[in-house]
């Protein structure tokens, strides 16, 4: 079933759990498409008088504030073993490359990274917890993780949603649109990334193999 569909089928105080708690989960750490639900839910509630966006985006941005701040615990208690944990199971998302090129956003652009991260897919589901690897002060991260997600998750909400109020006929007969558009901008980041993932993993082994 198309994801804006089952929203619909749902009664509104569903559709904001939904939305907070797999957004809360994708900030943790876990990888989910936090993204396609906030925008299918944000396109949802320009058509359906019962899904207030002001609700639904407090509720996105609490999801993502509180799911970022577990992530960080879980990071500072857990280390690098962790990560090496996450790299077993996750793979695809948490590789030696992947976390070198996460690690040196970190540390080039600090508390940047963690508020700019919220905007980038691979980056979302790895600035809670590396953030807490890394032991970047608290009080950083969490000013960086509450105004990212205010920006990230109200935004979204809010450009989603008067995009849907004024094309409402044209986005009802074309409502995948939005959500091709964020697959579209999750897959280019996701690319990127692994590119410099790539390239991150083949560095060490070239002076390796010096």
């Amino acid at each position: 079933m198309h994801v804006q569909e089952w929203l619909d089928s749902v009664p509104p105080v569903a559709v904001y759990a939904v939305v907070g708690l797999v957004i809360g989960l994708e900030s943790l750490g876990i990888p989910l498409p936090g993204e396609i639900i906030l925008v299918s839910a944000a396109l949802l509630s320009s058509q359906h008088a019962g899904v207030n966006p002001l609700i639904l985006g407090a509720c996105a941005t609490v999801g993502a504030v509180v799911g970022d701040s577990i992530g960080y615990a879980i990071g500072r208690k857990g280390g690098r073993p962790l990560l090496a944990w996450l790299g077993r199971k996750f793979p695809r998302h948490f590789s030696e490359g992947h976390v070198a090129t996460a690690e040196r956003s970190f540390q080039k652009w600090g508390m940047w990274a963690v508020f700019f991260g919220r905007f980038v897919a691979l980056l979302r589901i790895f600035a809670g917890p590396l953030a807490g690897v890394l032991h970047m002060p608290y009080w950083k991260f969490l000013t960086a993780n509450v105004l990212g997600g205010i920006a990230w998750a109200g935004g979204t909400t809010a450009v989603i949603y008067y995009v849907g109020i004024v094309a409402e006929g044209w986005l009802k007969k074309f409502s995948w649109l939005g959500l091709v558009l964020a697959v579209l901008i999750g897959l280019t980041s996701m690319l990127v990334l692994k590119r410099k993932a790539k390239r991150a993993q083949q560095e060490p082994e070239a002076v390796a193999a010096e």
